[in-house]
């Protein structure tokens, strides 16, 4: 059979891409060496952030606000929930990375938010206890999206909309062969006129001729039991959250969903492998949390349930890349999202839909191209945001929080 694309990684990003490909009647081929959704890559652990006052930069609100539609679009086809409203509270110092981010985010979209200080998260949320000089951005749009689900749900509508997605099949290459696309895997050979390749910690093995300045990092995950005051944790009382403890280092927990509640460290993973990542938590990995936990959530600091890992895939700023192949405009590659990409997921894969099937994205990318490497002129700190249009420009100034 021949095809119009084929996808090569199905998690978030991949599986989102397969079906907007298919619901716009495309003869789909999705790839993966796993059997989505699964726990061996860097979409799962049962929940993940969504939120709206974006810290990173501004630019990545427009995009989460469509990712927040068509989660509820596809919560409506499949009739099942794949997000849970809680809020999210931003903490950290007044001027640290985090809060003044979030606000500069929250500002400069009109966003519903409210700074608290920590005296006023005490009453709202008295699980938390917090230094005097530490504040919050509250922000009522966050809430956790359920990755399995979000993975199984676009799986599922790629089907019925015709897309052929094979698990356990892994990729050995890919190349072009007489204007189309041949890609070999340890099962068959197949062809499509474009690529997607959207294969997470793998990217770097299906394009080593890039070159491409990323590493891996193994990001442990961790649930515990609360120790005293259970209700405190409940979704219904208390949010997500991301807490900078010191300057630029977070940690990020949500409340408890049925398992304990989930918690971790947000990068500061150690350099890792996809193929030689350690998958067992050793009990003494929990020691930096419980520290943290110690000083800011006592009361969560109970008996640890279960663990997990999953993988960070990282560029040198953080932020996106999304981008053709240097030397394929038939070939784009999706992401890797250095640990914040989940909660768009949804909206990328639109994009890539619209960009590979009419020549153009309604949001504008150029801020994550590969060139941003090579040359470091086209950082995010170089651009001008333009929030009613959701576009960039380059500028000769840095933009600072």
């Amino acid at each position: 059979m021949a095809f119009d694309v084929i996808i090569l990684g199905l998690g978030a990003m991949g599986s989102a891409t397969a079906y907007h490909f298919a619901k716009r009647g495309l003869r789909v081929l999705g790839l993966d060496r796993f059997a989505p959704p699964h726990s061996l890559g860097s979409s799962h652990g049962e929940s993940r952030i969504i939120r709206e006052a974006y810290y990173e930069h501004p630019l990545y609100v427009p995009l989460v606000r469509r990712a927040y539609e068509l989660w509820e679009e596809l919560e409506q086809q499949m009739r099942q929930q794949l997000f849970l409203q809680t809020g999210g509270l931003m903490i950290g110092a007044e001027k640290s990375t985090l809060v003044a981010g979030a606000r500069l985010s929250a500002r400069t979209h009109h966003l519903a938010h409210e700074l608290l200080e920590a005296r006023e998260i005490r009453r709202r949320y008295p699980a938390f206890h917090l230094p005097e000089e530490m504040v919050a951005v509250w922000e009522p749009r966050a809430g956790v999206l359920f990755p399995e689900k979000c993975i199984a749900a676009h799986l599922l509508m790629a089907q019925r909309h015709g897309a052929h997605l094979h698990g356990e099949e892994i990729v050995m290459a890919w190349q072009k062969e007489g204007g189309r696309i041949a890609v070999t895997t340890n099962k068959g050979k197949y062809a499509a006129s474009k690529l997607v390749v959207s294969a997470g910690a793998w990217l770097q093995a299906l394009a080593r001729e890039l070159a491409l300045p990323l590493h891996c990092t193994r990001q442990p995950l961790f649930w515990f039991e609360p120790l005293a005051h259970a209700n405190y944790f409940a979704p219904q009382n208390f949010p997500i959250y991301i807490l900078e403890h010191a300057p630029n280092r977070y940690f990020y927990g949500f409340p408890n969903l049925g398992a304990g509640c989930k918690v971790a460290i947000h990068h500061e993973g150690e350099v890792t492998e996809a193929e030689s990542v350690r998958r067992e938590v050793a009990t003494d990995e929990a020691i930096p949390l419980r520290r943290l936990l110690e000083k800011f959530l006592p009361e969560a600091n109970g008996a640890l349930l279960k663990t997990a890992v999953c993988m960070y895939t990282n560029t040198p700023d953080g932020h996106f890349l999304l981008d053709f192949h240097p030397d394929d405009h038939d070939v784009l590659i999706v992401s890797p999202c250095s640990g914040h990409g989940f909660k768009f997921s949804s909206a990328i894969g639109e994009l890539i839909a619209e960009l590979l099937t009419d020549g153009a994205a309604g949001f504008d990318l150029a801020p994550f191209r590969f060139g941003r490497f090579a040359s470091n002129t086209t950082t995010l700190s170089r651009y001008n945001y333009r929030p009613e249009s959701g576009h960039l420009t380059i500028a000769t100034s840095f933009m600072t929080w």
